[in-house]
C-alpha cells in the first residue's frame, strides 16, 4: 500500500489481486447478494484508491482495507431496508432473490440462519470465524470495546445455535 501511495500504479494490481477474493467473500457473506457484492467489491476498492492519502503508513493494510468493505456493506444493507420498507408501505412487489445464490442443505440453512443475526452480530462472527480476526481487531474496526465485540459475536452464535437446533441430527 505504501508503494500505491507513493505513485506505483502495479502495486494497486498487486493488493487487489491478493486482497480481493477474501474481500469478495466477506462481502458476499454480508450481504448475502452476489451481484451486490461483486459491486461492493468495485466501490470498496474504488475508495481505497479515493482514500489513500488518509492511509496511515505503517499500519496493517487489510483492517483498513476490510473497514472500508465493512462500510460499504452497511451502508448498502441500510438502502436495501429502506427500499424493503417503502415497497412494504406502497404495497410493491420486490423483485424474488436470485435463485442461483442458495445452495441445498446445510449451508443453505446456515446463510438464513446469518440472515437474522443484526448486522452487528453477523460481521463480529463472519469476522471472527472466517476471517480469522481477533476481538481486539474488530473492537479497533468498528471502534467499540474489545469485551463489546465479545459481547456481539457470543450473542451471535448463541442466536445461531438456537436457529440451528435439530440441524445435523438423525
Amino acid at each position: 500500500m505504501e508503494r500505491f501511495c507513493d505513485g506505483d500504479h502495479t502495486a494497486f494490481e498487486a493488493l487487489f489481486t491478493r486482497h480481493s477474493g477474501g474481500v469478495q467473500g466477506f462481502l458476499s457473506r454480508m450481504v448475502h447478494d452476489g451481484p451486490l457484492a461483486e459491486d461492493l467489491l468495485q466501490t470498496t476498492f474504488l475508495s481505497v484508491v479515493r482514500s489513500r492519502g488518509r492511509y496511515e503508513r505503517g499500519t496493517r493494510f487489510s483492517p483498513w482495507l476490510m473497514t472500508i468493505a465493512a462500510n460499504a456493506a452497511r451502508d448498502a444493507l441500510r438502502r436495501r431496508q429502506h427500499r424493503e420498507a417503502f415497497a412494504r408501505e406502497a404495497s410493491v412487489p420486490l423483485p424474488p432473490e436470485d435463485p442461483s445464490l442458495g445452495d441445498p442443505g446445510m449451508r443453505k440453512r446456515l446463510e438464513d440462519a446469518l440472515r437474522q443475526l443484526s448486522a452487528d452480530q453477523r460481521e463480529a462472527i463472519l469476522l471472527h470465524k472466517l476471517e480469522g480476526w481477533s476481538f481486539e481487531e474488530i473492537a479497533a474496526l468498528r471502534g467499540i470495546s474489545v469485551s463489546a465485540a465479545r459481547v456481539r459475536a457470543h450473542r451471535g452464535y448463541e442466536k445461531l445455535r438456537h436457529l440451528l437446533e435439530g440441524v445435523g441430527e438423525v
